[in-house]
């Protein structure tokens, strides 16, 4: 009871100190979500940028980067690339906690609903669990199924962004509106769910493969002791599988009609879907060169947000029609 109480008191005191703000425009408040997008997806492709040039442990420790420095020290056993690479990593989640922090105040000082509310809240507190995630995989040594589990919660940020954008784009006062039947909403949720299966597996790919984001003789980094071409053909597969159920979405989206804003989100995702596996291909015949496998990821995240997008214009609101006016006002 105490504990409620006070927790209620603490937060009248920040409305207030919030209320000091200016207040957010609805134009303001959507930039600020692209803005959470963008560096919450940037910041997966700066992390494997850290992986491909093998900067892991450029800073070895967390949260500081040498014991006794949160900052770069010139040591001759790491490189100077790489303390640069990882710290500049570490240094772009200040500017992802920046605009989480800023898409907070903007929609509580601007008194959206609560739905809104709690989606710009988890910007915030996904951004410290990305951080623990972090600092388990620098104090693992860069343990392969660590690194995984960093890049899939940077997804599951990005899918959240995105859905928090269309919340925000919506009218505190409209009225729920479903723009396409059950059976299609389900299968959305579906492609969702096989896009979450193509991710994991191409986190294990990565783990089993040549670039394990540090090359260190003394500790080497463990990898993922399975066949790799094993691991391409499930990755592959789940990406036919998943390829396919979105074009049985389309396909049932175009005979149910749908709205221009839906069609032009299932052709983009589409669009980028085929572009991120010919980039898998490529990466594939090529002996996985660098540079591709952060383009790779920046597809990945990409394809997350534009599935979101699909996910979250078949059930939106739309504002409240406006009344017809009174008898006694129209001519006679």
């Amino acid at each position: 009871m105490a504990e409620g109480y006070h927790r209620d008191v603490l937060y009248r005191a920040f409305l207030r100190l919030v209320d000091r703000l200016p207040l957010p425009s609805l134009r303001a408040q959507q930039l600020l979500a692209l803005a959470v997008i963008a560096t919450q997806a940037g910041i997966s492709v700066t992390g494997a940028v850290v992986r491909v040039t093998a900067s892991g442990l450029g800073c070895p420790t967390w949260p500081q980067c040498f014991p006794g420095s949160f900052t770069p020290v010139g040591v001759s056993e790491v490189p100077v690339l790489h303390q640069t690479v990882e710290f500049g990593n570490r240094l772009l989640t200040f500017v992802v906690t920046l605009f989480a922090a800023l898409i907070v105040l903007a929609v509580t000082r601007a008194r959206r609903r609560r739905e809104v509310l709690v989606y710009a809240w988890l910007m915030p507190g996904g951004t410290a669990v990305q951080a623990i995630i972090g600092g388990i995989t620098v104090l693992t040594g860069l343990l392969w199924w660590t690194v995984a589990l960093h890049l899939l919660a940077s997804m599951v940020m990005v899918w959240i962004a995105v859905v928090m954008y269309a919340k925000i784009s919506e009218p505190d006062d409209g009225v729920e509106t479903v723009r396409a039947p059950a059976p299609l909403r389900w299968l959305t949720a579906l492609s969702g769910v096989a896009l979450a299966a193509v991710l994991i597996a191409g986190t294990l790919v990565t783990a089993a493969g040549p670039h394990a984001g540090d090359k260190s003789i003394d500790r080497p980094v463990a990898r993922l002791e399975v066949e790799i071409v094993t691991l391409v053909h499930l990755h592959s597969q789940l990406l036919v599988g998943y390829l396919a159920l979105l074009i049985g979405l389309a396909f049932g989206l175009y005979a149910v009609g749908i709205t221009a804003a839906v069609r032009t989100r299932i052709w983009v995702l589409l669009g980028l879907v085929a572009a991120q596996a010919l980039v898998g291909v490529v990466q594939y015949l090529t002996d996985v060169p660098a540079a591709l496998v952060a383009v790779h990821v920046g597809g990945a995240a990409l394809c997350t947000a534009a599935t979101a997008a699909v996910w979250a214009s078949l059930r939106t609101r739309e504002p409240v029609p406006s009344s017809l006016p009174d008898a006694a006002a129209q001519p006679a």
